[in-house]
C-alpha cells in the first residue's frame, strides 16, 4: 500500500504483516505491522518498533540476538546464554528480561561475540531475579553498555562475595618393617575467601600415600588464590634401626627400635607425630593434636595412638577431618589388642596389633579414611605382625558459597548440596567452580 499524504486526514503509511514486511527494506523505511500492531522502521539492520521493541517469544535455550528485539529469557531448567549481535552500528539496541525470576538460580551469560561489553573485552553473567536490562551499543571502545537496567543495583559487573572454604590435604601412609609409625594427617586449611564473578577457580583434591616399608607422604590439596594445604608426613619404619617420621601438613609417627623422632607438622595446618622412646610404632600427628609417644611394645592406652583431628560444620553438619595414623604395637595378657595402636578421630586409620596372648588376635593395620585426610595405620612384618602398613587417605577441598551467587558452573563432578543460605560444592577429587 503507497503512503497518503491528505491535508485533513494526515499520513497513511504502507501496512504489512510481520510476513510480508519488505524483503529488502532501505534504512529507514517505515509502516504499520498489523501482526504487531505497531509502528516499525528499518533501522539499517533489524526492523524496530517505534517507541519500542519487537518482542519475541520466550526462549529457553542459547542464541544469536537480533537488534531492535525484547527478549524475555526462562532459565528455569538451564542457565544460557544470549549471543549479541556480530558487527553491531551505534545506536543498535536489544532488551533482556529475566521472564520466569531465575537468573540467581540459573544465570544468563551474555557473549560479547568481538564487542566490548562497557568497554572491557570480556562476556557478562545476568545474576539477578526478575532483572530488566537495556544494551545500547555505543563504539568500538565501549561498545554495549547498558542504557536502560531495573531490579538489580549491579547491572553487568564483576560481582564479588564472600565464600568459606576448607582444604583437607591428602594423609601419608604409615610405615612397617618390625613396628612402624602411623602416617601422618593431611594440612588442613580453613576461612572465607572473596571470588569473583566470572573466574574460574581450580580446585585440586591430594591423594593418600603409600603404605610399607617404603611409605610415601600424601599429597597437597589447593584451591586458586588460596595457601596450599601440605600432605601429610610418612610414619617411620622400623627396621632395626631407629627411624624417625617425615615432616609433612601432619608429622608421621618414628618408628620402632631405639630412641626416634617423630616429623614436624606445618605451622597453622597441624601437628608433629610421636616419638619412639623405647619400642613400637609412635603415632602420626593430626590437625588439631600431635600424634601419642610409643613406650614399648607392651604398651598401656594411649600409647601410639594417631593425633586427633579438627571437627567442621561447612557441609551443614559436623565431620572431623585430618586425623593421624595409630602406630604399630604388640599386646600382651592383659590387654585387648582392639583398644590398641588406634588413629586420631577425623578418619586416621589404627595401627596393627600383634597377638601376644591377650584377646582378639592379630589385628591388622587400617587405611586413612578417603576424603578426610587421614593418616595410615603402622604396621610391621607380615610374619609377626600379620599386616604391613596401610595407606593414608585423600583429601577434599570443599567451597560455600552464597546460594544467591552460585551459578553451578563446575568441573570434576563435586557434590552439591546447601544448607541454609550456603550452596555447598564438595570436591572428592580435582575440579574447578566458575563463580
Amino acid at each position: 500500500m503507497p503512503v497518503n499524504i491528505s491535508g485533513t486526514n494526515g499520513i497513511t503509511n504502507a501496512t504489512w504483516t510481520t510476513g510480508t514486511r519488505p524483503s529488502a527494506p532501505s534504512t529507514g523505511q517505515q509502516g504499520y505491522n498489523s501482526t504487531l500492531g505497531a509502528m516499525e522502521f528499518y533501522n539499517g539492520s533489524a526492523w524496530v518498533q517505534g517507541g519500542g521493541f519487537i518482542t519475541q517469544s520466550v526462549q529457553t535455550s542459547g542464541f544469536t540476538a537480533v537488534a531492535g528485539n525484547l527478549y524475555p529469557c526462562n532459565t528455569t531448567s538451564a542457565a544460557f546464554t544470549v549471543t549479541l549481535p556480530a558487527s553491531p552500528i551505534a545506536g543498535n539496541q536489544i532488551q533482556i528480561i529475566d521472564y520466569a525470576g531465575t537468573f540467581a538460580t540459573n544465570n544468563l551469560t551474555l557473549a560479547r561475540n568481538g564487542s566490548n561489553i562497557t568497554g572491557v573485552a570480556d562476556n557478562y553473567t545476568l545474576k539477578t531475579n526478575r532483572e530488566s536490562i537495556i544494551l545500547t551499543y555505543i563504539d568500538s571502545t565501549q561498545g554495549w553498555v547498558v542504557s536502560s537496567a531495573a531490579y538489580t543495583t549491579t547491572p553487568l559487573t564483576a560481582i564479588n562475595y564472600t565464600a568459606s572454604y576448607l582444604i583437607q590435604a591428602g594423609g601419608a601412609g604409615g610405615g612397617s618393617g618390625n613396628g612402624g609409625g602411623g602416617g601422618g594427617a593431611g594440612g588442613l586449611l580453613t576461612g572465607t575467601t572473596t571470588l569473583t564473578s566470572g573466574t574460574t577457580y581450580t580446585a585440586t583434591v591430594g591423594g593418600g600415600g603409600n603404605g610399607g616399608s617404603s611409605p610415601t607422604n600424601g599429597s597437597d590439596s589447593s584451591f586458586t588464590g588460596l595457601t596450599t594445604a601440605v600432605g601429610g608426613g610418612r610414619g617411620g619404619t622400623g627396621a632395626g634401626s631407629p627411624t624417625t617420621g617425615f615432616n609433612g601438613g601432619c608429622g608421621g609417627g618414628a618408628g620402632r627400635d631405639g630412641i626416634a623422632s617423630g616429623g614436624s607438622g606445618t605451622s597453622g595446618q597441624g601437628f608433629a607425630g610421636g616419638a619412639n622412646t623405647s619400642n613400637g610404632g609412635a603415632g602420626g600427628g593430626g590437625t588439631s593434636q600431635a600424634g601419642n609417644n610409643s613406650t614399648g611394645d607392651a604398651q598401656p592406652s594411649p600409647s601410639g595412638y594417631g593425633g586427633n583431628g579438627t571437627a567442621s560444620s561447612i557441609t551443614g553438619s559436623s565431620v572431623t577431618y585430618g586425623g593421624g595414623g595409630g602406630g604399630a604395637t604388640f599386646n600382651n595378657a592383659s590387654q585387648d589388642a582392639s583398644l590398641m595402636s588406634l588413629g586420631g578421630s577425623g578418619g586416621g586409620g589404627r595401627g596393627s596389633s600383634r597377638n601376644g596372648s591377650g584377646p582378639p588376635g592379630n589385628i591388622p593395620a587400617a587405611a586413612g579414611t578417603a576424603n578426610t585426610g587421614g593418616g595410615g595405620g603402622g604396621g610391621g612384618d607380615s610374619g609377626a605382625f600379620q599386616s604391613n602398613a596401610a595407606a593414608g587417605g585423600s583429601g577434599v577441598v570443599i567451597i560455600s558459597v552464597p546460594t544467591a551467587n552460585y551459578t553451578g558452573t563446575t568441573t570434576g563432578s563435586p557434590t552439591i548440596t546447601t544448607s541454609g543460605s550456603n550452596t555447598i560444592i564438595k570436591f572428592t577429587a580435582s575440579g574447578s567452580y566458575t563463580a
